[in-house]
């Protein structure tokens, strides 16, 4: 099968180490084949970064930074306001680059744009409440006056993973700059020119050249030197490797923010419509061909509807297009490597082996691909088996039968992970009842993932195993910086003054304590 070249995206130079040197990426001598997701021949070669190049890249970073931080807050806001004017007039050019990179149906690569243009507009309209100066109530009231400001942590390093290659690249790094920071993007390997793409359109967009900058190669050796340098770091990736991340920052001393795995559980509450359920299982199951952190991979239905929300579930993804080229109308897209199909393949396998029930899917779609595997459905899986408890992230899930809601939030939750949930369910009071007992960051109700996750003036993180930190929200901007308080103290201060002997002001002060006690609630209001 011919494969579309770089060429095709209509961008010169020719080769794909120019075109990397044209965004500005920082690569030494070092090179690996990049491979085709569609076809799993070599797309382009890319030369990896060298320790000189993030030594010179966190040097530059740091000299820009400090400019940047001084620009007002509706300066830096209006620039990336343009870079999201820029991302959706060019987009047919981005979603072509990451079908290429990734594999994944352009119906996947288009929410990735959405993500970002949201995550601008909020912070457009919130970053300067966020970010003002704010006034505290003193120690001693009128005599002692309080302000909290913000700074800048300073450069910050974003450690983004190849599943979504422009939102991870581009969101976290939009609230680091309008905090006032430099950042740099460790990409994955694989999709390194998507994050260049970006560097080049923040360039367009009036940013200066050093303030994001991208830096290429492996975790091990390009990802270690990246922490040790940098000021906070962003990592969005496996838990194994979340650990490391954590481990290396606490060395340091320096802040962090983990988005990790997740073996997340979908509750269909007997109540629930069947057609209805089945077509959020269904979606939330295979978005991004199933690699998606926030994905659906447990599935507890009520008894009462087991078989036909089974039934119409298989009918739906028996019927769903797996796509082998760029552009519209596939459903999802292969596996991003022969390595992650391997393991995906291996978990099913293993569990049909051992006395799991395949009830559709189950085996690679050579048709569409050398890396596309069938959208697969299994039953009868117990606690032995890989696929119960560990992070598959293909388009595979169980489904289990449960009595109850109590079973089901305890299924749900017999887990060391905690990143998101759902409950499909005709009774939404019910189901917020129920979503208070679920241990994850967010649970969404009647949806899979995308109303929690497109809710960016929330906060979105996990919990346990699933990560540290949130991204979204208020906190997900605060992060990036650091408070300072300051604080004038008017006519005297909390020492005795000459006249007075200590223990006549050591009454003083606890009877002035005490007259302040009414203004303190008797106790806190109940819900």
């Amino acid at each position: 099968m011919s494969y579309p070249t770089l060429l095709d995206l209509g961008w010169q130079p020719q080769s794909a180490d120019e075109l990397a040197g044209e965004f500005g990426v920082r690569y030494g001598s070092t090179g690996r084949d990049i491979i085709a997701p569609f076809t799993g021949t070599t797309l382009y070669g890319l030369r990896e970064s060298c320790l000189d190049d993030v030594d010179a890249a966190v040097a530059q970073a740091r000299v820009a930074q400090v400019m940047w931080e001084r620009q007002s807050v509706p300066d830096r806001i209006a620039l990336l306001l343009r870079f999201h004017d820029l991302l959706l007039a060019q987009r047919d050019e981005v979603l072509d680059l990451i079908q290429f990179e990734t594999g994944k149906a352009r119906c996947d690569a288009l929410e990735e744009v959405l993500d970002v243009c949201v995550v601008i507009q909020h912070y457009a309209r919130t970053a300067g409440q966020l970010l003002r100066d704010r006034r505290h109530r003193g120690a001693v009231p009128v005599l002692t006056a309080v302000r909290e400001v913000r700074h800048a942590v300073g450069v910050v390093g974003v450690i983004a993973p190849w599943n979504y290659p422009l939102s991870l690249a581009a969101s976290d790094a939009v609230a680091a700059l309008i905090a006032g920071n430099a950042v740099i993007v460790k990409p994955d390997v694989q999709t390194s020119l998507t994050a260049a793409w970006v560097r080049r359109l923040l360039r367009q967009a009036g940013l200066d050249a050093d303030l994001y900058q991208v830096v290429t190669g492996d975790g091990a050796s390009t990802g270690a030197a990246l922490i040790d340098r940098v000021d906070y770091v962003m990592f969005t990736g496996s838990t194994n490797i979340g650990r490391i991340v954590a481990a290396r920052c606490g060395e340091r001393l320096i802040g962090c923010t983990m988005e990790l795995g997740g073996k997340n559980a979908l509750i269909v509450r007997a109540d629930a419509s069947i057609e209805r359920s089945a077509r959020i299982a269904s979606q939330s199951m295979v978005a991004n061909a199933g690699q998606l952190c926030i994905s659906m991979e447990r599935m507890y239905v009520a008894e009462s509807i087991a078989d036909a929300f089974v039934s119409a579930l298989v009918d739906r993804l028996e019927n769903l297009v797996v796509g082998n080229s760029p552009g519209w109308g596939s459903d999802l897209g292969p596996l991003i490597s022969a390595e992650h199909y391997q393991r995906v393949a291996e978990h099913v396998d293993q569990a049909r082996a051992a006395g799991a029930r395949v009830l559709t899917g189950g085996y690679g779609d050579v048709h569409r691909g050398p890396f596309a595997y069938a959208p697969t459905l299994l039953a009868e899986v117990t606690d032995d088996m890989t696929v119960c408890a560990a992070e598959t992230f293909g388009p595979v899930a169980s489904v289990y039968p449960v009595v109850n809601d109590d079973e089901a939030i305890a299924r749900a939750n017999d887990t060391g992970y905690g990143l998101n949930a759902s409950i499909l369910t005709a009774d939404t009071r019910m189901g917020r009842v129920l979503a208070r007992q679920l241990h994850t960051g967010s649970v969404n109700i009647n949806d899979g993932y995308a109303a929690a996750w497109g809710s960016v003036s929330a906060p979105l993180g996990g919990r346990g195993a699933s990560g540290i930190g949130v991204r979204h929200g208020s906190a997900g901007l605060l992060s990036y910086t650091e408070p300072q308080t300051i604080a004038t103290q008017r006519l005297w201060g909390f020492s005795a003054p000459a006249h007075i002997s200590d223990r006549i002001w050591g009454h003083l002060l606890a009877r002035s304590t005490q007259i302040m006690r009414p203004w303190t609630p008797r106790r806190g209001r109940q819900r």
